[in-house]
């Protein structure tokens, strides 16, 4: 096992709207992460999944709060740090983010370097500007970005050289854990596989030392991440190789999901469409039982009733359901 650059322990986090009722959007996930290794996270819409992301980074500001729970970076626990400190000391060189709708995320008042210079003076603010022009100049040639970009306001941009200078600057500091929240959903497919590459490259130098890819998309994650996790309401239901999770997915829900996303690999790209129908719960009031129940098409009447544990196993997979393995396959291979 390699160096352990992010654990999170049964972390708990809510929203708290006007009314002062709680949104349980996270519940009760756990996690880990290798130096050198890549965590996919898939879900739909509304799972919880840039809500952990925000979690993992200490980013507690109203309406979201933090219930309980570890988040443990490079050894170091975050999650009873000051916010101030959160800031200063980890957001950027422990811990980056690249945002959704990264291309609208560019100041367009400021220069592309003017950017760059608040990230590293917020850390360092003996820094000199040439030093930090010298290592903008490398950072943004390794990405295939001409040292003149530097000097552009974000409208002088096109979308693709936006994505991948947002790259660039949340990674300026050489991050331990980097998390990509879907940074490629905006982009046509060239520039899709540009900025995977990219984020390949900067893995394999060792510019960041892990990394959490957040999309939708189980085959997206396949040919990006070692491993992958499924969120569904809030909750991890499943997690296991990308491999595994692509061609065995175990629980009804990933399996759904799967199976509803038109797939080019070789073995199921053939495979009918299913639909996953019906609405997940609301997180103000979670069931208390399994939350995939009401749209599961194997539930059974204690799957609605009673509280279902993670099953871990010794090959590193996991999964939340009441089924067995070989009640699973018994019923899947019916379907």
């Amino acid at each position: 096992m390699g160096k352990i650059m992010l654990q999170v322990n049964n972390l708990n986090t809510k929203y708290i709207t006007r009314q002062r009722e709680g949104v349980y959007a996270v519940n009760d996930v756990s996690l880990k992460i290798e130096e050198g290794k890549s965590l996919g996270i898939a879900g739909e819409s509304g799972c919880g999944k840039s809500t952990l992301a925000l979690s993992l980074m200490g980013y507690y500001f109203s309406p979201l709060h933090y219930i309980s729970g570890d988040i443990i970076i490079d050894g170091r626990n975050i999650s009873s740090m000051n916010p101030d400190d959160v800031r200063k000391q980890v957001l950027g060189n422990e811990i980056a983010y690249i945002p959704q709708a990264a291309m609208n995320a560019l100041n367009p008042t400021q220069k592309i370097i003017s950017l760059i210079q608040d990230v590293i003076y917020a850390h360092n603010p003996k820094a000199s500007k040439k030093d930090i022009s010298d290592l903008a100049k490398e950072r943004f040639e390794l990405l295939g970005l001409p040292s003149e970009v530097l000097q552009k306001h974000s409208v002088e941009l096109s979308g693709g050289m936006k994505q991948r200078t947002v790259i660039a600057i949340s990674t300026i500091l050489s991050p331990k854990v980097l998390i990509a929240d879907e940074p490629s959903s905006a982009l046509d497919v060239s520039s899709q596989k540009m900025v995977i590459k990219m984020l390949r490259n900067l893995m394999e130098k060792g510019l960041i030392k892990s990394m959490i890819f957040i999309t939708h998309e189980l085959p997206l994650l396949y040919n990006v991440t070692n491993d992958i996790m499924v969120m569904y309401a809030g909750q991890m239901v499943e997690k296991g190789s990308a491999r595994e999770m692509v061609f065995d997915p175990r629980h009804p829900y990933s399996k759904g999901l799967m199976g509803a996303i038109i797939v080019p690999e070789a073995g199921i790209k053939n495979r009918k469409l299913t639909v996953i129908s019906g609405t997940p719960p609301n997180l103000k009031h979670p069931p208390e039982g399994c939350r995939y129940a009401k749209r599961c098409k194997l539930a059974r009447t204690e799957c609605s009733i009673q509280k279902v544990e993670e099953r871990n196993f010794s090959d590193g997979r996991m999964y939340r359901c009441l089924y067995s393995i070989e009640e699973l396959k018994e019923a899947y291979a019916y379907e």
